[in-house]
């Protein structure tokens, strides 16, 4: 079998349902290596095969020594012509060809295919979590999670393939081939066996325990140094290096702590081991050599016995780190079915349809909502949005208007009440149906680190290059594409943005989402804070293009800065999470009300009423 072919025995990316992996370490196991079943049985198979033949050169040993010993040496090489030709065939075809196969199976078959298996399932499991998860805990801590668990599954089971399933037969034909010269000489190997076991017994499981500190340790660094990372800009604004130093330096601290408490354990146990294997030598040398004066055993079965103990000896210390390995792999799963398989607190409904969006009406019913943990912020709150209609929401900061937003992107469950697009209920519809019925600019405009064109094209996968370049030209976004450069030479729309999209300037940012969403033509617009970013300049060159896009769309717009939006259909004024106001810019300016006194403050520059009753009169 070819290099290619052991690699792709196992397709790791093969198309798999998205389900939640097991919460249990042992149903974790079975969930993962179902799909390689059949390659690990392959692997123990071969292993098992390499394994004999590896003892039986040992047994050859033996036989070769007693052979000499009964052979004058110019007889030896013809009365033993055929047992030479076989052991030579055994040790020079057979020994490479079966561990350089078993060692391929391990290391380009079962290694990288089962590693990439656990990461890419994870990762889709854990891509679809709620907004809430991600909200709830660091990025790089939870992606710190999804590697090391892959990585520590596959060297478990590799530890076990390789490691103790090699010990179990190894350990089975010595003591056949110990017991065949003489039942005493297995003593000393029964006695190892039972001090080997109580190291195991007494050292390792602790290994467990400082394994889940260490992961838990490494993943919180890694969280606090991407967290860092990531908001690098806020840190050098409000210049706290010193104080993000000492943030990670804790952190940091942990981590060795964690790394030395484990290293104490295994060198504990490498010194026991060193002094257990010392006595094991010395004991079969001692019996074998008894037993030889005695005429109770052949110098071969010396030679096998005192070759054996040679390798036992040599194969201990790695057998023992297979052992810690696997202890400690176990220890990392454990601590990644924490956050790996916690389940979706936000999952589609059984059977859940598509939405089907005809019109394009939004009808808000009865919603109540609280965030967890956290006090009431919509109230019994009802509105209905006709289709094509264009409203604005609009309120004091905290009146509730981005989290209805996210209420009918259905980031979060409702507390009680219905919110329903064309008469279907939003939490009986497939979320990823939902989402792509609707277009969302938002103020916190956040962009992948890939190129330009990918940023833009995130609004429509299949858009040609022309539509690509038509959305950026309506979004204003093309006069400044053309003038990108990024550090490795790449151009126009082929320059990277940067994590976040942080080599753009925040209204280059906003035009670059602007065109995404053009590119999109969802049937539903929200607009949140969509022009916030924008300079006045800038935001009136564009207006007529966001003018074009709401064109025909069901629009629900949210602006602190009430001009962007005075010329809605229809205003709905929120205040702590009720509506106290609904009408027109006229109609609301007539009435005198909170949205009068908003507008007031806008255009008079935070006046204070006082002040401006005394302008007013003077």
């Amino acid at each position: 079998m070819t290099y290619r072919g052991l690699e792709q025995w196992i397709d790791p990316l093969v198309p798999r349902p998205v389900e939640q992996p097991p919460t249990t370490l042992v149903r974790f196991y079975r969930y993962f290596l179902a799909p390689v079943k059949g390659l690990v049985v392959a692997t123990l198979t071969v292993s098992f095969v390499a394994s004999i033949i590896e003892l039986s050169l040992f047994a050859f040993l033996g036989s070769l020594v007693d052979r000499m010993g009964a052979s004058r040496p110019e007889a030896f090489i013809a009365d033993n012509a055929w047992t030479l030709v076989f052991m030579s065939a055994v040790l020079l075809v057979g020994r490479p060809l079966f561990a350089v196969l078993s060692r391929g199976l391990v290391s380009l078959a079962l290694g990288p295919s089962l590693s990439t298996l656990v990461r890419w399932q994870s990762y889709r499991y854990v891509l679809r979590q709620s907004l809430g998860f991600f909200q709830n805990d660091y990025a790089g801590r939870i992606s710190q999670k999804v590697m090391q668990t892959g990585m520590a599954l596959r060297e478990s089971v590799v530890n076990v393939v390789d490691g103790i399933w090699y010990l179990v037969i190894y350990l089975v034909g010595t003591f056949a081939m110990l017991a065949g010269f003489d039942w005493r000489l297995f003593l000393p190997l029964v006695a190892w066996i039972l001090a080997y076991a109580l190291v195991i017994v007494t050292l390792v499981p602790p290994v467990r325990a400082r394994a889940v500190a260490m992961s838990e340790a490494n993943s919180g660094l890694t969280g606090r140094v991407v967290d860092g990372f990531t908001n690098i800009l806020s840190v050098k604004l409000f210049a706290h290096a010193d104080r993000e130093e000492a943030f990670g330096r804790e952190a940091f601290s942990r981590q060795l702590d964690a790394s030395r408490a484990m290293n104490r354990t295994i060198l504990t146990m490498s010194a026991v081991l060193t002094i257990i294997n010392s006595l094991f030598i010395f004991g079969i040398a001692a019996l074998s050599i008894w037993l030889w004066t005695r005429g109770q055993i052949t110098l071969g079965a010396i030679a096998t016995a005192n070759t054996l103990a040679l390798r036992l000896n040599q194969m201990s210390g790695w057998i023992l780190r297979s052992i810690t390995s696997l202890f400690e792999s176990v220890g990392t799963i454990e601590n990644g079915i924490e956050t790996i398989s916690q389940p979706n607190r936000l999952p589609d409904a059984p059977r859940a349809a598509s939405l089907a969006v005809r019109s394009g009406s939004i009808e808000f019913r009865n919603v109540n909502f609280r965030y967890p943990e956290g006090d009431r912020v919509i109230r019994e709150l009802s509105f209905a949005i006709r289709p094509g209609e264009r409203v604005g929401l609009v309120g004091p900061s905290g009146a509730g208007k981005s989290t209805l937003v996210n209420l009918l992107l259905r980031f979060y469950p409702l507390e009680s009440g219905v919110i329903e697009i064309d008469g279907q209920d939003v939490a009986a519809v497939s979320q990823e149906s939902l989402r792509a019925a609707i277009g969302v600019v938002t103020q916190d405009t956040s962009l992948l680190h890939r190129s330009v064109r990918d940023n833009i094209r995130y609004g429509r996968p299949d858009a040609s290059e022309a539509d690509i370049r038509a959305a950026a030209a309506a979004a204003r976004a093309d006069e400044f594409i053309a003038g990108l450069v990024d550090p490795r030479g790449r151009t126009g729309y082929d320059a990277y943005v940067g994590e976040r999209g942080v080599k753009l300037s925040g209204g280059q940012r906003q035009r670059i989402a602007i065109a995404r969403v053009i590119l999109k033509d969802a049937p539903i617009l929200v607009l949140d804070e969509a022009t916030a970013a924008l300079d006045s300049e800038v935001e009136a060159a564009i207006q007529e293009s966001l003018s074009e896009l709401m064109s025909g769309k069901t629009v629900l717009a949210i602006a602190h800065r009430l001009s962007t939006i005075a010329a809605m259909d229809r205003l709905i004024v929120l205040d702590h999470g009720r509506i106290v106001e609904e009408g027109s810019h006229a109609e609301l300016m007539r009435r005198g009300g909170l949205y009068a006194r908003l507008w007031r403050r806008q255009s008079g520059g935070f006046i204070a009423p006082d002040a401006e009753e005394s302008l007013l009169t003077a």
